[in-house]
């Protein structure tokens, strides 16, 4: 079991909610942290990012809450990043409530900021239970204000899908920049709204038709880990039967 998952890269997604009176020391910790990220050679790719109000998809920028995204090789990385490094003790000292998650990449199409961040094991098959996608856009400059306005009722159907659980807006950039991070029951209610949702459909139409993105990803994983909690709700510490 755990040759299994060191053979295979680690995502890790961590959502801090600061203190009120230290939300200066998050816009601060947006710009000095870029330089421990970049020095880390096991780090393979990184994000930090603000989020949504309250971490919602569809909301205006929240500045209490904040995230950041990596990517390992292997878990004893992670782990070493994670107990040791000065990015995550910054997270903590400031934080008053964090989630994190540990996922495996399952599939994944398009690019983020010009590369491909998630490494996907061809060879391996879906694992059943919960799964967790990421959606990332950049938005074209004029095309901005609709789709805000379009947004809306696809974030509004996501939350209200069967098998839906949980989900999160993040980005680099609160309106060029956008990504929904969410977690489902399994891989066929998340279809089932992605392409029988009309909410859903529709918008994802528009955006072919209209020319919204300039870049896009999406990208589903499996659930390895999880601990923490998000708005107060916990989210149990999920392992899947990774027996093929």
């Amino acid at each position: 079991m755990t040759e299994l998952i060191l053979l295979n890269m680690i995502v890790a997604l961590t959502i801090t909610k600061y203190r009120t009176l230290t939300i200066p020391f998050a816009f601060l910790g947006m710009a000095i942290l870029r330089l421990p990220l970049l020095l880390n050679k096991k780090c393979k790719f990184w994000k930090l990012m603000g989020s949504g109000k309250n971490a919602q998809v569809d909301l205006g920028p929240d500045f209490k809450h904040w995230a950041i995204l990596t990517t390992w090789e292997n878990k004893l990385d992670y782990d070493d990043f994670y107990s040791k490094s000065f990015t995550i003790k910054w997270f903590k000292f400031f934080g008053v409530e964090e989630f994190t998650i540990l996922l495996k990449p399952l599939a994944s199409h398009g690019l983020w900021s010009g590369v491909e961040p998630f490494k996907v094991n061809k060879d391996e098959r879906t694992i059943e239970g919960r799964v967790a996608v990421i959606t990332r856009a950049a938005i074209n400059f004029g095309k901005v204000k609709e789709f805000r306005q379009n947004i809306k009722r696809a974030a509004d159907g996501m939350r209200k899908a069967q098998g839906f659980i949980l989900s999160a807006g993040v980005g680099e950039n609160p309106f060029f920049d956008q990504a929904t991070f969410s977690i489902w029951e399994n891989a066929e209610s998340m279809k089932n709204y992605a392409y029988k949702s009309f909410d859903h459909s529709d918008v994802i139409k528009l955006t072919r038709e209209r020319k919204w993105y300039s870049e896009e990803l999406f990208a589903r994983f499996a659930i390895l880990e999880s601990h923490g909690a998000l708005n107060g709700v916990n989210i149990e510490n999920y392992k899947p039967n990774t027996e093929q």
